[in-house]
């Protein structure tokens, strides 16, 4: 994408002012965003972003900026400007003058992908969309809003350590919302499945599956009655389940939050925080997976990193910032939305691993309890892990059977304490899909588990 004589250059010029470390970062990413209304098509739009980061390090000290044009000038400009914002003091020469020699270590591809959205005609995907679509006119389903999207980006990574990394990131996406009605009710339904991969992710999971799953999801919460509030057990389903343990634990275990001493677990490493049933990875090497990549934003390998061993807190998730402020060994995890933002410690395929236990049996131990199937949106306070999330699709379980769909219901609880309340987990891990927001802007992330009993939660419902 660049020369690496241009780059040597750029990291030189921001090292002038006495920056430790600098690195920069070179973004071109083309998406497509295609939007149905009804069948109909709504918004279809994408476009380019392209453009360049450059970070100083002074110690912990983080100085940042960016730009679209990665002209010479241009380059050049921004990095004597940021390193002018620190003074000219010590300035760097041992490092510099013999030039970088900058290495590039052959990545492991881990997959690779077969249609490439930038191959592909917009017919194809508009026919994708309108799949999904027909697939989920069914039962009182009167409306559907679905959306197509794909995005390729390619980034270049270099650093004055000389680590060079160039990557591209193919993701593919099909996200449908259903409405049911009847005159009385009404109630809706949502599927979002995506992958690291390009068109060939919808021969697996079908658009007529993402259709059906959301209207479904629609029609069966159509004439629930409402949940009862209280303590009570909880059983919460596979897949998407896992939002509660990325929002309200994974969020905790990122340097970002360890570092500031603003986490629960800062002090935690090698003691138990959660029952021996649970253990819990941060994969970044999952083939195809919507959070998978060959290397971070940092030029850093992706890895598969344990946090949590049969109860106790093995690691963190480690950017380059948190290193130097914990002195944790980095695991692959510095990751940004784009080249406006500076990386920061991230999650990316975040799950529960699976048990040796059945859903029917977790169940079979409730006499009287909630069955969350699906969870949605909620909110989370930073630092404690205190959490309030609706359940989207839900049953009550009476003498150890599924019953009655019951809607209104939202889990509320706290995620370290949740964790010691795990009882049993079973063996049908999957995950689902989903955008993280926080400090680096929003990022692809999966999250998952299997089905997990909790012993006591308290629901929030009437």
């Amino acid at each position: 994408m660049l020369e690496p004589e241009l780059v040597a250059d750029v990291l030189h010029a921001a090292r002038s002012g006495g920056a430790e470390w600098a690195e920069l970062f070179v973004e071109d990413t083309w998406q497509t965003n295609l939007t149905l209304l009804q069948g109909s098509v709504k918004e279809a739009g994408g476009g380019n972003l392209y453009g360049a980061g450059l970070r100083l390090l002074y110690g912990t000290k983080v100085v940042y900026g960016y730009t679209n044009d990665t002209s010479r000038r241009s380059l050049l400009d921004v990095a004597q400007a940021l390193a002018k914002s620190q003074g000219t003091a010590g300035v760097t020469g041992a490092d510099g003058s013999g030039g970088l020699n900058f290495r590039r270590p052959e990545a492991q591809r881990l997959w690779a992908v077969r249609d490439h959205p930038e191959q592909v005609s917009k017919s194809r995907k508009l026919d994708i969309a309108r799949r999904a679509h027909a697939a989920a006119q069914t039962g009182h389903v009167k409306t559907t809003d679905v959306t197509y999207l794909d995005v390729s980006q390619r980034v270049l990574v270099a650093n004055t350590d000389g680590d060079w990394a160039e990557d591209e990131r193919v993701r593919s996406r099909l996200m449908v919302r259903a409405i049911a009605e009847d005159g009385t009710a009404r109630a809706d339904g949502y599927a979002g499945p995506g992958a690291s991969q390009g068109l060939e992710f919808f021969e697996g999971e079908l658009p007529e599956h993402t259709g059906a799953e959301a209207a479904r999801l629609a029609n069966a919460m159509l004439h629930a009655g409402y949940a009862p509030a209280g303590k009570m057990p909880v059983v919460i389903g596979n897949g998407f389940g896992g939002v509660i343990f990325h929002e309200a634990c994974g969020h905790i275990l990122e340097t970002t939050a360890v570092a500031k001493n603003a986490s629960v677990f800062a002090d935690k490493l090698g003691q138990k925080i959660a029952g021996t049933c649970v253990s819990a990875v941060d994969d970044g090497t999952v083939p195809g997976a919507w959070g998978s990549l060959h290397t971070d934003d940092e030029a850093t390998p992706s890895e598969r990193t344990l946090l949590i061993d049969r109860g106790v807190l093995t690691s963190f998730m480690v950017d380059r910032v948190g290193e130097r402020q914990t002195g944790y060994r980095r695991t692959g995890s510095g990751r940004r939305q784009n080249y406006t933002f500076a990386p920061a410690s991230r999650m990316r395929n975040t799950f529960i691993l699976a048990g040796e236990d059945t859903p029917e049996h977790l169940i079979s131990q409730v006499e009287f309890g909630l069955y969350a199937r699906t969870m949605g949106g909620g909110s989370v306070t930073p630092g404690t892990g205190d959490y309030n999330f609706t359940v989207n699709e839900g049953y009550l379980i009476r003498n150890g059977q599924i019953m009655e769909p019951v809607r209104g219901a939202a889990l509320v609880g706290n995620g370290a304490q949740d964790l010691l309340n795990i009882t049993g987990v079973a063996g049908d891990l999957a995950c689902g899909q989903g955008m993280c927001g926080s400090i680096s802007g929003s990022i692809p992330t999966d999250v998952g588990q299997p089905h997990l009993l909790i012993s006591e939660l308290t629901v929030g419902g009437r």
